[in-house]
């Protein structure tokens, strides 16, 4: 790898627009996946961000698009990531760490699946933590069942969101509605 020093002169192409030769652009690929940083080698040889992911992603090396895992998954795993970390089963660090991806993303996917669910189940999560709950005035039996009536429905929640998954996968056909979607 080459040091700080070796990079402070950049490379300049005959055409400005022109093609890289695909020596050039292999030994570019492999700085990458030796961890040189993009930034340095968009000062070095004047290509642009974009074509350096096009680059890694046509003639990037096969365990460097395996470390890319986290844009690959399917819909299913990411909602089955999802249920994971709003379950408590998995920390959204562990997530992250185990799967590559960025604080973004998996917030994204925490945000998309909140809006799903509202419209699913028709509650808001966020507004229901902020009332205080009333069963103070009931018994304890009507407490029980009204507890096990509430799981039963998380479970049957659960079940058909998986089924949706699970038929979204296999028919590749999108089940669920977007949020805002105009209606006809």
């Amino acid at each position: 790898m080459k040091t700080k020093e070796e990079y402070s002169e950049p490379i300049v192409r005959l055409h400005e627009r022109g093609h890289f030769q695909t020596n050039l652009r292999d030994e570019i690929v492999k700085s990458i996946e030796e961890g040189v940083p993009r930034s340095v080698l968009v000062y070095q040889y004047g290509v642009s961000r974009s074509t350096l992911c096009d680059w890694m992603r046509n003639h990037g090396s096969k365990e460097y698009q395996a470390k890319q895992r986290g844009s690959q998954l399917t819909e299913v795993e990411k909602r089955s990531l999802v249920r994971q970390v709003e379950q408590g089963v998995l920390t959204p660090h562990a997530v992250r760490k185990g799967y590559g991806l960025s604080g973004s993303t998996l917030n994204k996917w925490l945000k998309s699946s909140v809006t799903e669910n509202v419209e699913l189940a028709g509650y808001d999560p966020f507004e229901m933590k902020e009332k205080p709950v009333g069963l103070s005035d009931l018994s304890d039996p009507e407490k029980e069942a009204l507890k096990k009536a509430l799981e039963e429905a998380q479970l049957k929640i659960s079940a058909l969101n998986t089924l949706i998954d699970v038929a979204e996968d296999q028919f590749k056909i999108k089940i669920r509605k977007k949020a805002g979607a105009r209606q006809s």
